[in-house]
């Protein structure tokens, strides 16, 4: 080019841009002396989320058209996740309770999930807001009948899990039910929540739904026919009649009060004291009152007696302080205090701390009504209540485990239970307390060791009892802890406040708290231990629980 300027003739232009060597083409071309590497066969390489050679590729595979589809390698069954298989079996020879727990306990991604069957382009299966429809009212009679916060998750799961939601989680707290269904990672959740507005003590009504729920995961129900056995259920009355209840509150405080020491008079004084409580109570709640007033009412009348028989105390040996006793084991939410626990100790910290708050307002409402009627006593009316009168009695061992079962039996039918769990309750409660009076009696134990042994048995029979009814563990053990509770300590706590001894007031306080929570921690105790070292088939009994946090 240099030449042909020199000569004279004008430049080229097309030749400013063409480049002076075949080097000048790429930047990646290889050096002289360098081979040139072969041109690739396939124009698209693999991507490292491909399905590795000699692993079937599934018939269904449909090409990913976007970064926010889902992916095509997540349905490969032959991918093992990182942290491997869970070894957990689903079977359905095990209780539904075991196997449903156990899922709970497990995050969503770690759940095993079943073969999935070839279904029919026709055959879509049930509808997902009538399956959630149907877990949140089940979850609804479970918690309104008192049941602990896992065992309702575990319920919810299970029905659930029955109809085809693998990936759902179901969430319970003290008034508010909720569950959330997400078909896969890159699907719209649905979601739906119930609110419990009523509650109420009808373990009829619990064992029937939990016999539902058993139908449910293990005999196939129809989602029509589930509807139906849920309408039976919320259709059916209570088994007891107003006046049996009543008569059966009587006969709790009258046996209380023999477990304590009275006679023949401090039975039926209790016993009438009690039954006026439970009728005041009915008349409260009829007029719309909220459960403290009702709780306060029911708290007076047999307090009231023991103060009228506290003025005839010098003609006629009676103990007054029993009657107040026997009436005050007729009212102290033991049920509520074991729910409440028990959620605690399962990790639903929240269902617990408002259950314990429910029972700290119960039980201020029983000291209101007590209180009122001792401080009239006291100071208006003159009379003289000995606190250490209740523990001067004799011991009538034989009288005592029949009292015992008479409270126990009494309690079962202020539960609502089925007439055949009644009988096994207070032999469940009866065993109880000749457990506990060989250790605090004879053996000469402290009360709260020897009330949470006794409490522990009761936990461990009853959830024996509820596994091979495929039922709650509720009726066999609530009724039981009847003789446990702390009715005595919760008496002399409120004597010494009304004469002005506050510290021996809070001490007397501090024992019922320890006892009461003796019974709870007793009986939750029992009833890990048989759910840990009976066997069961399938191998479903070996759940996960949460790690230790360590405080952090």
């Amino acid at each position: 080019m240099a030449d042909r300027q020199r000569g004279g003739g004008p430049p080229d232009p097309g030749e400013d841009r063409k480049p002076q060597s075949d080097e000048a083409r790429s930047a990646f071309t290889p050096p002289l002396g360098v081979p040139v590497p072969p041109p690739p066969e396939d124009e698209h390489p693999t991507s490292e989320f491909a399905v590795p050679e000699g692993v079937a590729e599934p018939e269904d595979r449909r090409p990913e058209g976007s970064a926010f589809s889902r992916p095509a390698s997540l349905s490969y069954p032959e991918i093992t996740p990182p942290l491997g298989t869970p070894l957990v079996s689903l079977t359905k020879d095990a209780p539904w309770q075991d196997r449903m727990r156990t899922m709970v306990r497990m995050p969503v991604g770690e759940r095993p999930l079943p073969e999935r069957a070839v279904k029919e382009e026709e055959d879509t299966g049930p509808a997902v807001p009538r399956v959630l429809d149907l877990t949140l009212r089940i979850g609804e009679l479970l918690l309104a009948g008192g049941e602990g916060a896992e065992d309702v998750e575990a319920a919810m799961y299970g029905v659930a899990h029955a109809y085809g939601l693998h990936r759902c989680e179901p969430n319970v707290t003290f008034t508010l039910l909720s569950v959330s269904y997400q078909p896969s990672l890159v699907d719209d959740p649905v979601t739906a929540s119930r609110t419990v507005r009523r509650r109420g003590t009808d373990y009829t009504r619990l064992s029937a739904v939990f016999r539902l729920v058993h139908d449910i995961t293990s005999h196939g129900l129809t989602l029509e026919e589930a509807y139906r056995g849920l309408a039976e259920i919320r259709r059916n009355r209570h088994p007891y009649p107003g006046w049996t209840l009543t008569l059966a509150a009587g006969l709790l405080a009258g046996a209380a009060s023999m477990l304590v020491g009275g006679g023949v008079v401090v039975f039926l004084a209790a016993a009438v004291g009690a039954m006026l409580g439970d009728r005041l109570a009915w008349l409260a709640s009829g007029r719309g009152l909220p459960e403290f007033y009702q709780f306060v009412v029911a708290a007076m009348p047999p307090a009231a007696m023991g103060v009228a028989l506290s003025t005839v105390q010098d003609h006629v040996h009676v103990q007054a302080s029993a009657v107040i006793t026997g009436g005050l084991f007729a009212l102290i939410p033991g049920r509520a205090l074991v729910a409440g626990v028990q959620d605690g100790l399962t990790g639903f910290y929240i269902t617990a701390s408002a259950r314990l708050l429910e029972v700290m307002y119960l039980i201020v409402g029983i000291v209101c009504g007590v209180m009122m009627v001792l401080y009239g006593g006291v100071r208006v009316g003159g009379t003289t209540l000995d606190p250490e009168a209740v523990l001067q009695h004799r011991e009538r061992p034989v009288i005592q485990i029949i009292a015992a079962m008479l409270l126990v039996f009494s309690f079962a039918l202020l539960l609502q239970q089925e007439r055949h769990t009644v009988l096994y309750a207070t032999l469940n409660g009866g065993v109880a307390w000749v457990v506990y009076g060989a250790l605090a009696d004879t053996g000469g134990l402290d009360p709260v060791p020897a009330t949470a042994i006794a409490a522990g048995l009761v936990g461990l029979f009853g959830q024996l009892f509820s596994r091979y009814q495929h039922t709650s563990a509720l009726p066999y053990v609530t009724a039981a802890i009847g003789p446990l509770l702390p009715g005595s300590a919760v008496y002399f706590a409120l004597l010494n406040f009304a004469q002005n001894e506050l510290d021996t007031g809070m001490a007397s306080l501090t024992k019922a708290a320890a006892l009461a929570l003796a019974i709870a921690i007793g009986v939750n105790l029992g009833s890990e231990m048989a759910r840990m070292f009976i066997v069961v088939p399938g191998g479903a009994a070996s759940r996960r629980a949460a790690k230790r946090t360590r405080g952090f």
